[in-house]
C-alpha cells in the first residue's frame, strides 16, 4: 500500500529531533507540562530570586516590574550593580523576565545573576550567576540584549527587549511599606513608653506655732455667752481641742 506523499512529509517532520541548542528562555513564571498534560511540580521562578537577590521590593509577573517601580524606585537606561533588569515579553517568553546586574564590564557588556533562564541538565528553574549579557541596540540605550544561554555554551542568538534598570534606591519621598509577599501592610510596632512611678508628696511638717483656733481656747480669748453655764464653756473647750486634734 501507498501513501500519500503529503502523509510521508508529515512522518519525516515529526520524526526529527527539536534542533540542539535552540534558544528557549522560560523568564516570568513558567511550568513544563509532561507528555499526558499534567504539569510538573513548580521550580524557582526568576521573581522571587531577583527580588530576594536585589533587595527590590515588588511582587507580581516579571512583565509588571517596570510599571510597578514608577514612583517607588528610581528607574534607568544604565546598568548599575545591584539594579535588576526588567526584559519585556518576546516570542515565547510571555511573561517577561527580571535580572540582577551583578557586574558591569563596560558600556556594553555586563554579567547577570537570575534564575530560570537557561534549562541545565535538562532542568528549568536553575541558578546562573555572573552570566554575560551584552547590549545590542543601535543606541546603546540597553533597549536590546543578548543573554548566555547554557545549552549553547554561549550567548543566545536572541535580541532580546528591555525596558530598562531598576535601581535599589527608593524614588523620592517614598518609604518602606513593610510589606509581606501578599502586599499586606505590616504595621510598625510603637514602643509604649514605660509608665514611672509618680513620687509622693513630702509629708508638710506639722507648724510648732499653734493654731488660732488653739489659741483661742486655752489664751483666754475664747468666752462664752455670759448667760451660758459653765458646764457648757468647757464643753464648747473640749470640742474646739476636739477638733484641733482632728485636723493636725
Amino acid at each position: 500500500m501507498k501513501l500519500p506523499l503529503t502523509s510521508l512529509i508529515l512522518a519525516a517532520a515529526l520524526s526529527v529531533p527539536a534542533a540542539a541548542g535552540a534558544e528557549s528562555a522560560v523568564g516570568g513564571s513558567y511550568r513544563d507540562a509532561r507528555s499526558d498534560g499534567s504539569e510538573l511540580p513548580p521550580y524557582l521562578q526568576c521573581v522571587p530570586f531577583a527580588r530576594e537577590q536585589s533587595g527590590i521590593r515588588i511582587y507580581g509577573d516579571a512583565h509588571t516590574w517596570w510599571d510597578q517601580a514608577e514612583g517607588r524606585y528610581q528607574r534607568g537606561n544604565t546598568p548599575r550593580v545591584g539594579a535588576v533588569m526588567a526584559f519585556q515579553p518576546h516570542r515565547n517568553m510571555q511573561l517577561g523576565h527580571v535580572a540582577m546586574v551583578s557586574r558591569v564590564i563596560d558600556s556594553r557588556t555586563v554579567l547577570l545573576t537570575h534564575a530560570n533562564w537557561s534549562p541545565i541538565n535538562g532542568r528549568r528553574g536553575q541558578i546562573e550567576r555572573d552570566v554575560k549579557a551584552i547590549d545590542v541596540s543601535p543606541a546603546n540605550d540597553w533597549s536590546q540584549v543578548r543573554v548566555w544561554y547554557d545549552p549553547l555554551q554561549a550567548l543566545g542568538k536572541t535580541p532580546w527587549p528591555v525596558a530598562g534598570f531598576i535601581y535599589g534606591d527608593r524614588a523620592k519621598g517614598q518609604k518602606d511599606n513593610f510589606s509581606n509577599a501578599r502586599g499586606t501592610v505590616i504595621a510598625r510596632r510603637e514602643v509604649q513608653p514605660v509608665a514611672r512611678p509618680v513620687a509622693q508628696a513630702a509629708a508638710q511638717p506639722v507648724s510648732a506655732n499653734p493654731s488660732r483656733a488653739f489659741q483661742q481656747a486655752f489664751s483666754g480669748g475664747f468666752s462664752a455667752p455670759r448667760s451660758a453655764p459653765r458646764n457648757q464653756v468647757a464643753s464648747a473647750r473640749r470640742d474646739v481641742v476636739a477638733d484641733i486634734i482632728r485636723r493636725n
